[in-house]
């Protein structure tokens, strides 16, 4: 019997309005989850819904029962084709959240709002606070301003309320209309029937509820402090939401709208969309680069800051590779495009850091199951509350005051923003610092890390050979003559070896010099290349027998140090020897410092020889070394290190770390490593600077401890006023300031990761570091265990 596989699930993202708190999240959840085989995650911070469905379930269907839930719901603008990069929102309100109507239109309209509240609500406020300003019939005065704010300024509250109650449910607005609703109608009572409407009447403010010489009190202070604060608050909340969506904004903005495309010696300016890859385009000096591309003329500088985090400019020339959303620094460039659209770096990045906003931690989990039950919770509270204080004899004003309270301090809003805010700060802070995190669970895996296994080449080494020292037999030619002969007969090979030595040489060139030719080139594979520069016979063979006792003596030097020796002969004669190897890059002291600093214990695997692989693990203090290890052998290493009990990260660059990274607790991909790396990793250092790894794991411990910390908060706090309101110590208007200055808090508090800064005094570390490595003042160079 043959069981048919699963069908391919299709997702579908949502911009939701009208959510106000976690009891909105949950609704829109589970409403979704009543289709067959679709799951949803819902982002209070953003107002956006990822959803996962069957390919027959029609994202119209998704909208529809959203709607059915009592909220907005949209689909996506459907792009162009190759729009301006995937970025949700692709303008101002990119990130903002709240969904339709939540552009500035909808801001627009709450900031009005709020100021007609504030101009009717302060006077009644300020009435009600100072009883020496309560002139004779001030609360009629009172009255007729509060009455617009209780039914026109909470209007929306009411609205959605109503239409929970449509829908069986309950949320926050329940909660703030049924408080505005009691708060006014307990005063008209008191007014008309109650004895508050006398001329004369005084009435003095306390924090906690009172009632003057058995006449009703007038509740206006909270009918109209409620809505004033509550809109206020979010407000201000909704401001600051904005602010965490700030990465996104940025990327999108980097995203050109036009691009002057060269066809035929001529130039036209064309919208970015109908570039297409293999054509080149222009970018002058100050213009940022419109897509991913290769030069093809020109020389420059290109600034990465906006995309990378690189702060120092990046030389370019014919062949160099130019990111899309870089700035021009210096001349005019003509790029080649090589990836359009969806397909380029700052598109992927978006992306990624669009998904990671998207994810949920386990805390918010449970903090959303609890905001499920929370706002049922608090009716079934208010109204055991009120039956308690009228059943055992108490003042109707006190039960209906502590009653007020209960439904105005209960705030579910924090514990539906504790989360997402803190994770769009965090995801949009590292992307800015060239850190990719994919979401929640990878921000958990960084913080709970305690070994991380790195690979050599590419990771560590820069991955590029070049030469560490050249040494001429004295009494011969010269180091500069022979190296100028060795670049020129090198000029002919394409192996890394060569390539290397005429680099070296054209650096130690007099500028405005150039290599000479090199005739009848021959390459001997395990041996070497010769030819003829200038007449005279050249040779950059492998050691032999026979050498001068200088290069003799250097020889072995070379192998200790693993690298790889090159000699060079003219005329038949020895003349020098050349020392070739990988660079460590100069980050990876500071890199592997940091992480043993953080409690991580670094591990070298890679596939390269002993020696090269000894070399960089004595360089930078690297104790457990693997060497030639296959691909199965680093995921079999991972294995076992997760087998005792150690939580594993995987660093490499290359389809030989695929199977590792996708293995461990966390992959890391280098950023300039390849698509499968990067696919198979939770985490992508864009610079491929393994210096950030430190970075990442201080930042994901900050952020983890802001969501605890804003939880804490969330949780504390009503198990604190809720029970305060119960036995009436809160007065109404009190507990509406509390409410609102809760979410305040968790927003601003989360609000701070986006100042977060790397680790101060870098300086410091580096010499550190290098002392402990043994390495005074320059950059080791190893072997990278090739051979001619």
């Amino acid at each position: 019997m043959t069981t048919e596989p699963a069908p391919p699930m299709t997702t579908t993202d949502l911009t939701v309005g009208g959510m106000t708190c976690a009891a909105c999240v949950r609704r829109v959840e589970k409403k979704l989850a009543k289709l067959e085989g679709v799951t949803a995650t819902v982002n209070l911070a953003t107002g956006r819904a990822r959803v996962s469905h069957p390919p027959d379930v029609r994202p119209e269907e998704l909208v529809a029962t959203v709607e059915q839930a009592g909220y907005t719901a949209a689909l996506p603008e459907p792009p162009k084709s190759r729009r301006r990069p995937d970025v949700p929102g692709d303008g101002d309100d990119a990130g903002r959240g709240g969904g339709p109507g939540s552009g500035s239109e909808g801001v627009r309209s709450e900031r009005e709002r709020l100021l007609v509240t504030a101009l009717l609500a302060v006077p009644v406020l300020v009435l009600s606070m100072v009883p020496a300003w309560q002139f004779r019939n001030w609360q009629w005065l009172c009255f007729v301003l509060a009455a617009p704010v209780a039914l026109w300024s909470a209007w929306p509250f009411h609205v959605r309320a109503l239409r929970g109650l449509r829908h069986s449910t309950a949320t926050m607005d329940t909660l703030v209309s049924l408080g505005v609703v009691a708060s006014f109608a307990w005063s008209a009572y008191a007014l008309f029937l109650g004895g508050a409407g006398a001329p004369g009447m005084r009435m003095p403010f306390s924090l906690l509820p009172s009632a003057p010489d058995g006449v009703a009190h007038v509740y206006l202070e909270a009918a109209v402090g409620v809505p004033l604060f509550v809109l206020a608050g979010r407000f201000l909340e909704a401001r600051a939401r904005h602010g965490t969506g700030a990465a996104l904004r940025s990327l999108a903005r980097l995203a050109s709208k036009e691009v002057s495309v060269r066809e035929d010696g001529t130039e036209r300016l064309v919208p970015i969309e109908e570039l297409t890859v293999g054509q080149t385009f222009v970018v002058r000096p100050g213009e940022r680069v419109a897509t991913d591309g290769q030069v093809s003329e020109g020389n420059s500088a290109v600034d990465l800051s906006l995309v990378t985090g690189e702060s120092d400019p990046v030389e370019v020339g014919p062949g160099s590779p130019v990111v899309g959303g870089a700035v021009n620094a210096g001349g005019m460039l003509l790029v080649r495009a090589t990836a359009v659209g969806a397909d380029t770096q700052l598109a992927r990045i978006t992306r990624l850091v669009t998904d990671a906003q998207a994810g949920k931690a386990r805390a918010q989990r449970l903090a959303d199951a609890v905001a499920g039950v929370f706002v049922p919770a608090v009716l079934a509270l208010a109204v055991t509350v009120l039956g308690f204080w009228l059943g055992a004899g108490a003042d109707p004003q006190a039960a209906i005051t502590a009653c007020v309270a209960v439904l105005v301090v209960a705030c579910p809003c924090a514990l539906g923003l504790a989360t997402p805010t803190a994770l769009m700060a965090a995801t949009g802070r590292g992307a800015q610092l060239g850190v990719l995190i994919r979401g929640p669970q990878a921000l958990e895996g960084l913080q709970h890390i305690d070994t991380v296994v790195l690979d050599k080449t590419g990771t560590l080494t820069s991955g590029h050979m070049t030469v560490a020292r050249v040494t001429a037999v004295p009494g011969g030619l010269g180091k500069d003559a022979v190296l100028r002969l060795a670049g020129a007969v090198e000029q002919g090979s394409e192996h890394p070896l060569g390539r290397a030595v005429v680099a070296h040489a054209r650096r130690a060139l007099a500028e405005g010099d150039a290599l000479p030719e090199v005739r009848d080139f021959r390459a001997e594979a395990g041996r070497g290349v010769r030819g003829l520069v200038e007449g005279r016979p050249v040779e950059v063979l492998a050691p032999d027998e026979g050498l001068p006792a200088a290069l003799a003596d250097a020889l072995p030097v070379a192998e200790a140090a693993a690298h790889t020796p090159v000699v060079v002969h003219v005329d038949g004669v020895a003349e020098a020897l050349i020392e070739i190897g990988d660079v460590v890059r100069p980050g990876s002291y500071r890199a592997v410092d940091r992480l043993r600093r953080l409690g991580v214990h670094p591990v070298l695997a890679t596939g390269d020889r002993e020696a090269p692989a000894r070399a960089v693990a004595a360089a930078l203090g690297i104790e457990e070394v693997h060497a030639r290890r296959t691909p199965e052998d680093k995921a079999d290493l991972v294995r076992r290190l997760r087998g005792e009990g150690r939580r594993v990260a995987v660093v490499g660059d290359g389809v030989n770390d695929a199977a590792a990274l996708a293995g461990a607790d966390l992959g890391i991909a280098m950023g300039t490593g390849t698509d499968v790396a990067i696919g198979a990793a939770d985490v992508t250092l864009v610079r491929g600077d393994i210096e950030a790894l430190g970075d990442a794991v201080r930042l994901a411990r900050r952020t983890l401890g802001t969501i605890r910390a804003n939880l804490l908060w969330a949780f504390g706090y009503n198990l604190v006023t809720v029970p305060l309101a119960m036995v009436g110590l809160l007065n109404p208007m009190v507990a509406a300031v509390a409410m609102s200055a809760s979410s305040l808090l968790v927003v601003g508090n989360s609000l701070r990761l986006r100042a977060w800064q790397p680790a101060a005094g870098r300086r410091g570390e580096r010499a550190g570091a290098r002392g402990r490595a043994g390495v005074r003042g320059r950059t080791p160079v190893v072997a990278g265990g090739r051979t001619r």
